[in-house]
């Protein structure tokens, strides 16, 4: 019987299949799941646990002989088998039908393991693991659904994430979801439950790294062109992470373009500072940028961030990300830089 994650949960609260497998190409999802299974098994009194892990030189017999053999300290108990990125071949398979043929009594196996081609998934050992228990596939979290994963996982723990702060962390940790897990763990032995900001995320890279980043934003916005200049190299010199900076000049040049626009179309300034919630520390430093950029100036700078977004991720046309880094800050302090838009 094939499964989907989430069906898997409602059925596991009834009677336990005698066998499950669980594969797929993200390892923590294939941990997790398979962690879902041990507690269900755990709740419905299968307290002894066997684990055998298939590596070079394996004998498959083991298999067998550990599933019709009794136990020894519990009536009931849990077998794992796991594959890892390993295939069972010929005489895997055929322990594999063999105990699908013939379940353990007193027992539940587990089998885990990595991505499994179509080939495999058309074997006959695969069909008769589907056959005689529960099969479950996990598929990797994509790139567009993984702000939506981590809101959920935070909010599981407590954490309420604004959205810059969701979209912040899957940009950092898109690809790695054992990351993603590591880095809310942390955010909650740190912050507790409640609210999560963008601020709390950059303070937990480091206190040094935020305060720098926030201090070369603010020269910026005030025009201090030689503040700007020394304050991206010592970034740099210090190994502060490029992608970091770029993130908090986008939303600081975000904010500044609604402001222009809003602004031109007639709403007071003030009333537009208060609209975005914008604190009272910040706002002679908006005024001030707002004086020398203009709407087309801001769309221009919303222009370069998305080319270096481009050079960060490797797509770019060329070019030195952190050179455009500087460019970009120069740029916001309203210098002329050549080869700026």
């Amino acid at each position: 019987m094939r499964l989907r994650a989430e069906q898997l949960t409602v059925r596991l609260n009834h009677r336990l299949a005698p066998l499950y497998l669980v594969y797929g190409d993200e390892p923590l999802l294939v941990q997790e799941t398979a962690d879902s299974i041990r507690e269900a098994a755990r709740a419905q009194g299968y307290h002894e646990r066997e684990c055998l892990t298939v590596d070079t030189g394996f004998e498959w017999n083991t298999l067998l002989a550990a599933a019709h053999s009794p136990s020894l300290f519990a009536a009931q108990r849990l077998l794992e088998l796991r594959l890892g990125t390993a295939k069972p071949g010929d005489l895997g398979a055929k322990a594999l039908m063999a105990y699908a043929a013939r379940p353990a009594e007193d027992a539940i196996l587990l089998v885990t393991g990595g991505k499994l081609d179509r080939a495999a998934q058309q074997s006959r050992w695969f069909s008769a693991l589907d056959t005689a228990g529960v099969v479950v596939q996990l598929w990797p979290v994509e790139a567009r659904q993984l702000p939506a994963w981590i809101e959920r996982r935070m909010l599981a723990r407590g954490l309420r994430p604004t959205a810059e702060a969701t979209a912040w962390l899957a940009q950092r940790v898109e690809g790695n979801l054992l990351a993603a897990a590591q880095e809310i763990e942390k955010l909650h032995l740190l912050f507790g439950s409640g609210a999560i900001t963008l601020e709390q995320l950059l303070a937990v890279v480091g206190d040094s790294a935020r305060y720098s980043i926030y201090d070369l934003v603010d020269a910026a916005l005030s025009g201090d062109a030689e503040r700007v200049v020394r304050m991206v190299n010592g970034l740099r010199g210090e190994g502060v992470e490029a992608v970091l900076i770029a993130w908090v000049l986008h939303r600081e040049i975000r904010l500044l373009s609604e402001l222009a626009f809003e602004t031109g179309a007639g709403l007071a300034l003030e009333a537009a500072l208060t609209r975005h919630t914008v604190r009272e520390k910040r706002k002679p430093l908006l005024r001030r940028a707002l004086q020398r950029l203009p709407v087309k100036a801001c769309r221009g700078l919303l222009r370069d961030c998305a080319r270096v977004d481009r050079l960060l991720k490797g797509v770019g046309d060329g070019g030195n990300a952190w050179d455009e880094l500087l460019d970009l800050s120069l740029r916001l302090a309203g210098c002329e830089v050549w080869g700026g838009s």
